[in-house]
């Protein structure tokens, strides 16, 4: 989902381009901004769209309220997905980045309009934006012309009263929705404190796992949006309760959920398979602690799903710059501990603490990445880690 910049990511037009690098075909349709991300990257049967902004022909943000942008965005998708051989009715999952989550209802009545029928499944939190004047951004996951693409319903629930579905499957592939507290059966909110409401959740994924014919030991990969950083801890008990070994890759972050009773959401990805658990080696090659909440990576198949991670360290405090570099190398080790190279990422999500840190991440990002870049989403929730100035996850592909 590459770069919030990503939102100049829609910058596309009528053009496209496909370049070919390590297995994965870089889309590129339309006028290009001098950011670091491709439109879209395919590989394989999935398509990996990145943030995307209501942006025009020239990269500005088109004047308007959030209907306005969320059907430009989504107009832009469609462009990128043509360029690539799809469309958005092949759409498998979505996030939604809102940077007033009071306009959440109104985003709907628009997106929906786009899927009549069978939508995709959906994450939508608050956070703030990179582009001004953007109220909106939007990342996906799509899947080629033909490819597999089946709704997850449990047994005797009720599709959600919101234009997403709770479970989508393509092949080997499951792709949960953001999922809160909330009874499947009926849709009512299950009030409770941060580890009822996490259990809810993660229970509601173990219906939605075993619907698909999977369970929590398929969980790859997992993002968890959390509304007070001070439940952080709390979350973490009911969380790694359902992940005795080898958790997934994960990333933490304080957004604003889409009700104020909601304390938690988290989405996940679920893949058949053998599964191995990464665990990079220290810079001076000891040894990594474990961490019982998630691994740095998990490897399936021809994909590794890596966590997000930070660079901060006692002598970069404050230095958007060298946090980002020093993410990066240890990104760098994981991808190397695991078998891949920078040329098999696919799909990269940002999180800044600030909007001004933007270009001083672009600068250390060019360093690794100089051509036909990952897809990438970026945005600014709060991280975890009050010194941390940027945390990066990506997706990896053979």
């Amino acid at each position: 989902m590459r770069t919030i910049t990503s939102a100049v990511l829609v910058m596309f037009a009528v053009s496209f381009a496909g370049a070919f690098q390590a297995g994965k075909q870089v889309i590129n349709a339309g006028p290009r901004l001098n950011y670091p991300f491709s439109p879209a990257i395919k590989a394989g049967n999935f398509i990996y769209v990145a943030g995307t902004m209501a942006v025009d022909d020239s990269g500005k943000v088109v004047p308007g309220d959030v209907k306005v942008q969320t059907k430009r965005t989504l107009e832009n998708i469609a462009q990128v997905l043509k360029a690539a051989g799809s469309s958005l009715q092949n759409a498998v999952s979505v996030t939604v980045y809102l940077k007033n989550i009071s306009d959440f209802q109104a985003m709907n009545e628009v997106y929906g309009t786009f899927w009549p029928k069978d939508p995709p499944v959906r994450t939508t939190v608050g956070t703030n934006l990179v582009l001004p004047n953007g109220l909106v951004e939007i990342s996906m996951v799509a899947v080629t012309n033909g490819a597999a693409r089946r709704v997850i319903l449990p047994a005797g629930w009720v599709k959600s009263t919101s234009p997403y579905s709770y479970g989508i499957i393509s092949g080997d592939t499951l792709f949960l929705a953001g999922l809160v507290s909330r009874n499947g059966k009926d849709n009512s909110i299950v009030e409770g404190d941060m580890k009822a409401q996490t259990k809810v959740v993660m229970d509601n994924a173990g219906e939605i796992l075993k619907a698909a014919g999977m369970s929590h030991e398929q969980v790859v990969s997992s993002r968890a949006y959390i509304a007070d950083s001070k439940m952080f801890e709390d979350m973490n008990v009911s969380y790694r309760s359902y992940f005795p070994k080898n958790p997934p890759a994960r990333a933490t972050v304080k957004a604003a959920l889409v009700d104020a009773k909601y304390l938690v959401e988290i989405t996940m990805l679920a893949v058949k398979g053998a599964r191995e658990a990464i665990a990079p080696p220290n810079a001076d090659g000891s040894p990594a602690q474990p961490n019982p909440n998630l691994s740095p990576a998990i490897k399936v198949g021809n994909r590794l799903y890596l966590s997000g991670i930070l660079g901060n360290t006692a002598g970069n405090k404050g230095d958007v710059k060298a946090q980002s570099r020093e993410a990066l190398v240890r990104i760098g080790r994981a991808l190397t501990a695991a078998g891949f190279t920078w040329d098999n990422v696919v799909d990269g999500l940002v999180y800044l603490t600030d909007v001004a840190n933007f270009s001083g991440m672009n600068e250390a990002y060019r360093e690794i990445f100089t051509k036909d870049f990952p897809a990438r989403a970026t945005v600014v929730p709060g991280l975890m880690n009050p010194d941390g100035l940027v945390e990066i996850m990506f997706t990896a592909v053979k």
